[in-house]
């Protein structure tokens, strides 16, 4: 750690010891440290980030990569040899990445694989900025450099005198290509590897311009170097570049890619890079990040402070990043990742709303509203071509986390004056999403036909996360109210979505005045363990969950019995001992970890949905206590260093959280024209706003002692408000705090000082809307049939009564006929109780997971002989596997053979599996694969599948136990069952 530090105080804007303040910033992204989050591993998150080398919200960013091809880890400050030197787009290395190719300089020996060509290095040998990356590779003796624009890139390779160096080019796997053009000094070709899909006709082209001729020009592929040609498709190819050297001598590369087109790429370059060279860009990079990260001047904070302050500025003006381009006539387009084509305008991506609407978009509307204009015109292209809006785009429709935020994202920016793009047709966009579920989890509103009827998703209608939907849902509503009230919509349409925005009540339960899950019939779920995590909440517990009342802070309070009881729950979060139970999620995740050894209680920073918990103490009248905790916060949670965060950074909301709250202000309620107000950490910060105004910000007396509000004053009024105004704050002035030692128990301590409140500040429709009861008393929701028999249960739920008697009689027939069957010969471990979850609003035919197997009954009306659908699916109970560390088409390989082998009644229900055609592939379809495995039990091993399902439920499968099992590799198998397909 120390020599970062070193290096960093030496690149500070003004000559000072580290320990002193810091009372002038000149040059901000020399502050920087893109470093800061960078030591993390999937067991633990610092911040889980990259060092980006990249422009504010650039097309491509690039980054040095450590990881393997494939790995979300790209880069991990702890390791010591690097594979290459990626373009990325990456969000998170939870949700990987897409548009990805490597470079990387070699001497010596040819070595092309990512294992051979990896290079040993120190970062005692590496600069990091937003602008500018170097690094010594020392197997190589060749010296890296990078420097980005937008959509471009350039290299500058300093090699030793060597009769063979190399420049390796790694298209990736899952589908590549490359051609090189010697005679042009140019390699051109694209990568199709992306994380999160489907994507249609997706893929990354790029073109890499030389300044040296090359001696050696080589493609190369899954098979090896290719001899008689310049150009590769494959599963992965690449190529190679060879020529001498002279000591010191610099080989500089131009490169440039795009979501649309070779030529494309070819005019990226030429545009963003011209005749430039390396420094020209360089310099210009820079002065990028200073105009955006100059806008907010911070003064009289330690070095230490500084530095975290402009690297989580820096974070937070990275995601989502632009993925639209300039054709030759100057027009915008983008590649479409839900039309697969070309299209005119904006696209943006690389962002999940569930992290990113609670202060990453809030901050832009505050100091960068330009770029979410943009945003807000790219939200519009993702609905028109998409048909939703998306909520985690990476790109497109990821099919990850929970929520419907795109709301609160369309709302607050509408609503904090963001003008210029068709609002209507955004509205009709939230209109469609709160109301409709989507093609998947992620899109739409899951369990959205119980949210509207009862008022909250129910525990037990197999919509996992349901506690923590119905309190997200409540609050997009609420911002769907207030924008529609902003666009002066119909009367009974804004009663409905503020009547919905009160839904939270309906989870709260007065006995522990904490926020419950509920089952359909209306009763609390029982038992019930506030310190559970995920089941009924998202990656956190009901100590995280029951604050995400952001609407109706005031509503909450008054719920948990008025000031002193809300208040008193809010000091427990800190007071408690970090215990968990992670049953929820079979095991402690990394953001259980990251609590547990924060010590601060039940206090969760390093994840997102107790974020703004620590605000809320204004609403209850003791908003010292605010002051305290976000100074602690601020101190003990970052640090500009590979450690630094918390937890994961997620694109620029952690890191915003940082930035506002040193600035002495938070939004706690996107959808709202507020800030609540908290401590500022600096003596000075000065905003440059985008209408030329300047806010200027003073905390007189400001120190680490002094860390309470004194007294506020609002251009030269004094101000005795827990809150400040967004629109005059976008008027420019002075804000002044004092602060002191000790705190003031007497400001802001009355209920006119809190901030926004629906039930407060909106009372006549809170008036209006406020008698709606819960449906659940009156609901005709059914309760489940519990069915034992010779030591097996099974739960039969169908609440909404949606399947005849008779089919519902078959289909436990069949589970008592197949499942102890299945149980004996492939896994004793099996769960022992199982529950039938019928479900209407499921479109597929049927899924299982943990104990449960849900169904769609309109498959069984239209196919009512198909009761081996209860043969493969309870296949997958005693698998117990999913697809985790195993291949999707060997999971449902094995419970298609189990049908085929082990089924009762697939010759009524006309189904049987299908004869060699000549596409067909082991990996095209179930029944195919099904076919394949019986093969290979009457060829090669009568017990293959059970060992195989073995293999795979040890934790032990891989390429490898095909061999093991029948002395040949899958695709020899299948080379030879093509050969002669016969089975008996």
């Amino acid at each position: 750690m120390k020599k970062i530090f070193l290096v960093f105080c030496s690149f500070a804007a003004v000559a000072v010891a580290c320990g002193q303040m810091v009372n002038k910033v000149t040059d901000p992204v020399e502050w920087v440290n893109p470093l800061m989050g960078t030591d993390s591993k999937p067991s633990l998150s610092n911040g889980n980030t990259y060092p980006s080398i990249c422009v504010p919200w650039g097309m491509n960013f690039w980054t040095p990569q450590t990881g393997k091809m494939g790995d979300g880890w790209a880069y991990t400050y702890a390791s010591d040899k690097v594979r290459g030197f990626k373009q990325t787009h990456q969000p998170s290395p939870w949700m990987n990445d897409y548009g990805q190719f490597s470079i990387m300089p070699v001497t010596g020996k040819l070595k092309y694989r990512e294992d051979d060509r990896a290079s040993w290095f120190s970062h005692k040998a590496e600069v990091s900025k937003p602008y500018y990356y170097s690094l010594y590779l020392a197997d190589a003796d060749v010296t890296t450099e990078i420097t980005p624009t937008e959509r471009a890139a350039q290299f500058r390779f300093t090699f030793p005198k060597a009769d063979s160096s190399f420049i390796v080019i790694d298209a990736f796997d899952r589908g590549s290509y490359v051609k090189l053009v010697p005679a042009e000094r140019k390699i051109v070709g694209y990568s199709t590897r992306y994380s999160r899909g489907p994507l249609k006709n997706f893929k990354n082209y790029f073109v890499i311009y030389l300044d040296k001729e090359f001696t050696l020009s080589r493609p190369w592929n899954d098979k090896g170097l290719v001899a008689d040609s310049l150009e590769t498709t494959a599963s992965h190819a690449g190529a190679v570049v060879g020529f001498k050297t002279s000591k010191g001598e610099k080989v500089h590369l131009k490169v440039a890619s795009s979501f649309i087109s070779i030529e494309q790429a070819e005019l990226n370059l030429k545009k963003e890079l011209a005749a430039d060279d390396f420094d020209a860009t360089s310099r210009k990079a820079k002065a990028a990040w200073n105009t955006q990260l100059s806008k907010l001047l911070a003064e009289g904070g330690t070095v230490d402070q500084t530095r975290t302050f402009y690297s989580c500025l820096y974070r937070a003006l990275q995601f989502p990043h632009k993925m639209y381009e300039y054709d030759a006539a100057g027009n915008r387009v983008h590649w479409s990742p839900y039309t697969g084509d070309v299209k005119p305008g904006y696209m943006f991506a690389g962002t999940g709303f569930w992290d990113t609407f609670r202060a990453l978009y809030p901050f832009l509307n505050f100091a960068f509203p330009a770029i979410n204009r943009e945003m807000q015109e790219g939200l519009l292209n993702d609905y028109k071509e998409g048909g939703w809006l998306p909520e985690w785009s990476s790109p497109g429709y990821a099919n990850i986390m929970i929520g419907n935020n795109s709301a609160s994202v369309v709302a607050d920016a509408y609503i904090k004056g963001l003008r210029g793009y068709d609002i209507n047709t955004l509205y009709e966009a939230l209109l469609h999403g709160a109301n409709n579920e989507g093609p998947i989890q992620a899109v739409g509103r899951a369990g959205v036909r119980h949210y509207n009827k009862l008022g909250y998703v129910p525990y037990d209608m197999r919509v996992n996360e349901n506690a923590a939907r119905t309190l997200e849902y409540a609050y997009d509503d609420f911002t769907i109210y207030q924008l529609g009230k902003a666009l002066g919509r119909p009367k009974e349409e804004l009663a409905l979505y503020a009547g919905r925005a009160l839904n939270y009540r309906n989870l709260f339960d007065p006995a522990h005045k904490l926020m419950r899950p509920r089952k359909a019939t209306g009763e609390f779920v029982s038992p019930f363990n506030p310190l559970k995590w995920g089941d009924a909440f998202t990656e956190g517990n009901s100590w995280h969950y029951s604050w995400s009342v952001f609407q109706d802070i005031a509503g909450l309070r008054n719920l948990m019995g008025g000031n002193t009881a809300f208040v008193g729950m809010l000091d427990s979060v800190f007071s408690q001992p970090p215990l968990f139970d992670e049953s929820g999620y079979g095991g402690v995740i990394h953001e259980i970890r990251e609590m547990q050894i924060a010590g601060m209680g039940q206090y969760a920073h390093g994840n997102q949905p107790i974020q703004h918990m620590i605000y809320l103490y204004n609403y209850g009248g003791q908003p010292w206590k605010t002051q305290y905790w976000v100074r602690e916060s601020l101190n003990r949670l970052y640090k500009a260093t590979p450690d630094g965060y918390c937890g994961d950074e997620d694109n620029g909301q952690t890191s915003a959280w940082y930035v506002f709250s040193a600035m002495g202000f938070y939004p706690v309620t996107p959808g709202t024209n507020q800030y609540v107000l908290g401590a500022p950490l600096f003596k000075k910060i000065t905003v440059s706003l985008q209408n030329g105004k300047q806010l200027v910000i003073h905390a007189t007396n400001n120190s680490d002692a002094n860390r309470y509000v004194q007294s506020v004053t609002f251009n030269g009024k004094l101000w005795n408000k827990n809150w400040l105004p967004h629109d005059e704050l976008q008027k420019g002035g002075v804000i002044n705090f004092v602060m002191s030692a000790t705190p003031n128990k007497t400001r802001g301590t009355d209920e006119a000082a809190a901030p926004y409140s629906f039930s407060k500040d909106d009372v006549e429709m809170y008036n209006s809307v406020k008698d709606i009861k819960p449906a659940a008393n009156t609901t005709t929701y059914s309760q489940p049939d519990t069915i034992s028999k010779a030591g097996l249960t099974l739960i039969f739920q169908d609440q909404e009564n949606t399947i005849a008697p008779a089919l519902k009689n078959r289909l436990v027939d069949a589970y008592f006929m197949q499942y102890p069957k299945l149980i004996a010969k492939y896994n004793s471990e099996s769960p022992k109780t199982v529950t039938f979850f019928i479900d209407p609003s499921y479109s597929g035919v049927a899924e299982a997971g943990g104990s449960t197997v849900r169904f769609n009954p309109a498959w069984f009306d239209k196919n009512p002989e198909d009761l081996d659908v209860v043969t493969h699916e309870t296949m997958h109970l005693v698998q117990g596997y999913g697809y985790r560390g195993v291949p999707g088409w060997v999971t449902e390989g094995i419970a298609d053979y189990v049908r085929a082998t082990e089924g009762f009644n697939n010759a009524k229900a006309s189904w049987s599996m299908p004869d060699l055609k000549p596409d067909h592939k082991y990996t095209s379809a179930y029944r195919i694969t099904a076919r394949f495995f019986v093969w290979i039990t009457q060829r090669y091993n009568k017990d293959f599948v059970q060992l195989l399902d073995q293999a795979a439920r040890r934790k032990t499968y891989s390429d490898a136990t095909w061999t093991e099992l029948t002395g040949k590799n899958v695709d020899a198998l299948w080379q030879e069952y093509v050969a002669n397909p016969a089975i008996r």
